[in-house]
This record gives C-alpha cells, structure tokens and sequence, in this order.
C-alpha cells in the first residue's frame, strides 16, 4: 500500500519511476514523429510496417491514441528482451574471457573499422562485425538464453520421424540439448569454435535456423532477432574494444564447459552471476 501513496503524492521512487516512464515514452514519441515525416517510403523496419498497417485499418482513431499505441509497442520490443539478451552477454562473457585469442580477433576486428570513433559503433558497424557476430552466435547455440520452449498443437500432426501429436498436447524442445547434439553440431559440439560459422573468406554464414532454435524457427520465428543481435553486438563492442575483460572465476575453460554453472529457470541464468574485472585498454 505504501507505493499508492507514494504514487498520489508524486514521492520517491514513484516519482523516480515516473521520470524514467517519461524519458522512455519521449524517446519512443521522437522516433514515431521522425519516421511519420520522414519522406522515404521505401522503409522495410517493423515500426514503419505498424505505422502503414494503422493507417490503412484505424483511419479514424484519433491522432495522439495512434501514437500511444506505436509507442507502446516499441517499448515493448524493445524491454521485452532485456532478460534472455542480459543472460545471452553473461554467458558470452563468461565464454571469451577463457578465449584469449577469441577477445584478441574481436577486438582487432574493431580496430579495422573505417570510422571508428571513441569505442561509438553505428549500425552499418555492426553489420560488419562478422567475427563478433560468429563468437556471439558459438555462445548462444551453447548457452541458449531460453533453454527449453514448448508449443501447443493446434491440430492433429505427425512429425518427420513419424512420431503422432495430438491436439491439445504440448510439445516441448530444448535449444540447449540441440546446441549439444553430435548428430547435429558434430564431433565438437560442445566446444567453442566461432570460427564453425564462417567461410573461407571470413564472413558469416547463417546455419540452418531448425538446428539453431534460440530465436524459435520457421513462421513463427522471433521478430526481435535482429535487435536482439544489434544489441549484444553494441555493448560486446564498447566493452571489448574498451577494456580488457576477464572473469574473476577464469572463465568458461575445457573443464567448467563440461559443467557449466547454470540454473534452470525460464532464463539460462549463472549461477552466482559473473564478476570480471575490467582494466582500460590504453
């Protein structure tokens, strides 16, 4: 009950919470209103999708409730990750700070930016960062962020190795357990080699999304994917190109890999989290 006056009153951490609200939602509000006037019609991104979907079927809602509306939405996408992409970096961490030489590529990578500035990576940046993107994909197929998942049939079916699913049961897979399969990923599927998921000439190739469930498969598959990515690769890279980062524990060596200190819940949480010690790069 203390929250509620705390709220009436406008005091404490509800009023902290209410500031925090309010740079959120500007934000949010800035980029509808810079994408509403923008003159490119030709934008292919999900807010530009859900500002002409509204527009063709709520041409009569009023102004400021379509953009409420927007503006949620992008909130949402972009806080409804913030668990399984915490965990993701944890684990990826955890993983490199073993890999010496896996930091020593990323971080020269880095420096073979055209224009890098201050350790500030811009999207086209990203996109070129074939081996952090490899490093952060070797980690997510070992340590999936969400480790199992489950599906409710909707129909009768029959899946590929002839085993029938009825209507109404639950299906459940676990990306860890793919992550780790022989049959799958190989003789050396449990051992961290970034480099599986790049050719000859050093650029990221995408495997087959059905062996690499994190971001579920198929039409369903994750819409904040890409995002998710954009954002592991961003702070991996100011930190990378930063500091030189290692975990106090030592890391996910050969030995820990085989056991490695998780916790099962709806996240691939740490056990204990994951102290590092971090020293500025000169």
């Amino acid at each position: 009950m203390i929250w509620k006056i705390k709220r009436f009153l406008n005091v404490g951490s509800e009023k902290r919470l209410k500031e925090a609200v309010k740079v959120i939602n500007d934000y949010a509000m800035k980029i509808i209103r810079k994408r509403e006037t923008s003159s490119n019609s030709d934008h292919q991104d999900l807010l530009s999708r859900f500002i002409w979907c509204d527009d063709v079927k709520f041409e009569s809602r009023d102004l400021n409730k379509k953009r409420k509306f927007l503006r949620d939405i992008i909130v949402s996408f972009v806080l409804a990750g913030k668990d399984s992409t915490s965990t993701a970096l944890t684990w990826f961490f955890w993983v490199i700070s073993a890999n010496p030489n896996c930091i020593t590529r990323i971080y020269t990578e880095l420096t073979q930016l055209p224009q890098i500035r201050s350790g500030v990576f811009s999207y086209e940046d990203l996109k070129n960062l074939n081996y952090l993107h490899a490093a952060i994909s070797e980690s997510l197929r070992l340590f999936p962020p969400v480790p199992i998942n489950s599906r409710l049939t909707v129909n009768d079916d029959v899946l590929p190795d002839g085993t029938h699913v009825k209507a109404g049961w639950f299906a459940d897979y676990s990306a860890y357990a793919i992550g780790r399969t022989e049959s799958v990923w190989g003789p050396d599927c449990k051992e961290f080699k970034p480099d599986r998921w790049l050719d000859k000439d050093g650029v990221f190739q995408p495997l087959d999304q059905f062996r690499f469930p994190v971001f579920h498969a198929g039409p369903r598959i994750c819409l904040g994917k890409e995002m998710g990515y954009m954002q592991m690769k961003s702070i991996a890279a100011s930190v990378i190109y930063g500091f030189e980062v290692e975990a106090v524990n030592g890391g996910g060596d050969v030995e820990k890999m085989k056991n490695p200190p998780y916790i099962l819940s709806l996240t691939l949480k740490m056990k204990g989290g994951l102290p590092i010690r971090l020293k500025r790069r000169r």
